[in-house]
């Protein structure tokens, strides 16, 4: 099994194929969509992690480059300095996939790296810069 987190960059005249659809059920990957911006008309942007048998990854693959897209790995990530944290809980509110949580039993923050998209909502509401984009 493997796993990708990839951002697609697709023309406006893809937007209405069912692009993740095929990578489903055409070569049996797992697709779990992380961001979305897809406007009609103009260009569209999907961040996705996906996963499967080695070989179908790389069909699939190979097929959203022959219709057309762009395929980049995910380079951006987030870092969290422990250090920084005042544990204020601002990052909580704000993430959309649950990568910092309050552990109840120390009143701690905890992060989970594995749940971030890097959307970069957490990097500006942090007062402490404990948060920041790594490329």
């Amino acid at each position: 099994m493997g796993k990708k987190r990839i951002v697609l960059t697709f023309p406006h005249d893809l937007l209405d194929k069912p692009i993740t659809y095929s990578l489903i059920k055409e070569y049996d990957l797992i697709v779990n969509i992380l961001k979305a911006n897809i406007t009609p008309n103009e260009l569209g942007v999907l961040v996705l992690e996906i996963e499967g048998q080695k070989q179908n990854l790389e069909n699939g693959l190979a097929y959203l480059k022959k219709v057309g897209i762009e395929i980049e790995p995910l380079i951006q990530d987030i870092k969290w300095d422990e250090q920084k944290c005042t544990h204020c809980t601002k990052c909580v509110t704000v993430c959309p996939t649950g990568v910092f949580v309050v552990n109840r039993d120390t009143m701690q923050i905890e992060f989970n790296k594995n749940k971030c998209i890097a959307c970069g909502l957490c990097v500006t509401l942090c007062p402490y810069r404990a948060v920041e984009i790594v490329i």
